[in-house]
């Protein structure tokens, strides 16, 4: 299932939104994403959560609620702030305690 999550975060990356890190953790995800606007970025999560959530559960064969109704967004406001999100993201996965193939980890080379 996390590779039908990957999928829908880069899909669009580049024309809707600039993507720069993301981790799928077994039970949530953790992404550093630039939109244009606040709308932006409400309509493609909303657009991420329906699209994989349907594409999730038509693979498990099952029906309903697969997201949360809210997620949680953190503004970022310096270099610094950026590079400390990046950190813990990239850091996630070990902090829980997660082998290889437990999750999804990507970090967009920046330039």
């Amino acid at each position: 299932m996390p590779e039908i999550v990957a999928k829908s975060l880069h899909h669009f990356d580049g024309e809707r939104y600039e993507l720069t890190d993301f981790v799928i953790m077994p039970n949530h995800v953790h992404l550093l994403v630039a939109f244009p606007d606040e709308e932006a970025l409400l309509k493609q999560c909303e657009s991420w959560k329906h699209f994989t959530a349907t594409q999730i559960n038509r693979s498990l064969g099952q029906k309903g609620r697969f997201w949360q109704q809210d997620g949680f967004d953190h503004l970022v406001r310096t270099p610094e702030q950026f590079v400390r999100f990046r950190r813990y993201i990239a850091d996630n996965p070990r902090r829980a305690r997660l082998s290889a193939g437990e999750f999804v980890l990507y970090s967009k080379p920046l330039s």
